[in-house]
């Protein structure tokens, strides 16, 4: 990371930290490591980022684009400008889950030999932070005047809309799990605005509304219907 001009590192749930081994492999970037920020949740290192990249070594049935590097450090520059990024990665042995993947606008997969794909986590990470390096030596920022929804507030949608799709019985018929991934994947690629985002769970809570309101209605109904 600090070769590469970074230095904003977050950990999930290390094994240990801080850690002897870890120091004593840092070689020089002893600064990266001891102002690390160790967080229990992924959500919780996304907290205010609104543009997130995560690492993928295979090709996914329900997932955000996917690009490589090279194609893909020109938005994450665009986006840092004026927020907050991130590239998240997954674990050694097995990346990130379809789960952990979902939390991401963009997949990054780094191209390689088909009959042997595997790269380490620090060469990965290597190989990401010089595209990105290299991709800032000829960046030319847009103007932009949007405000794009930060991570806690896209996860508190996805927890508004699950919860509604519930409620009006949509899910009888559908898989909750994979429809969920099916619906993050389109939202991330619109790329919502904190006032779209707020639109849209203004809708939701209408839709709560309303179904209570016929629930009641109906309910009312049979009473009458059994008096009589």
């Amino acid at each position: 990371m600090k070769t590469m001009g970074l230095h904003n590192l977050y950990l999930i749930n290390p094994n240990r930290f801080p850690d002897a081994q870890a120091s004593a492999m840092a070689a020089g970037a002893d600064d990266v490591l001891h102002n690390a920020v160790v967080c229990n949740s992924i959500d919780e290192a996304l907290q205010g980022v609104v543009y997130t990249v995560g690492m993928t070594a295979r090709q996914r049935g329900i997932s955000p684009d996917v690009r490589m590097p090279r194609e893909a450090m020109p938005s994450v520059l665009q986006q840092a400008v004026t927020h907050s990024v991130a590239l998240l990665f997954g674990t050694e042995m097995s990346g990130l889950t379809n789960e952990e993947a979902g939390r991401s606008q963009l997949l990054v997969n780094i191209p390689s030999n088909p009959e042997f794909s595997s790269l380490n986590l620090a060469a990965a990470v290597q190989v990401v932070a010089y595209e990105l390096s290299v991709a800032a030596e000829i960046f030319v920022p847009e103007v932009l005047s949007v405000q794009p929804a930060k991570h806690e507030h896209l996860e508190g949608f996805f927890t508004h809309l699950e919860k509604t799709l519930f409620e009006i019985g949509f899910f009888s018929t559908q898989n909750p799990s994979r429809m969920m991934q099916r619906l993050r994947r389109l939202y991330a690629r619109t790329s919502l605005e904190q006032e779209e985002l707020n639109i849209l769970r203004g809708i939701l809570s209408m839709t709560t509304e309303y179904n209570a309101r016929l629930k009641s209605r109906f309910q009312e109904e049979q009473d009458h219907v059994q008096k009589h």
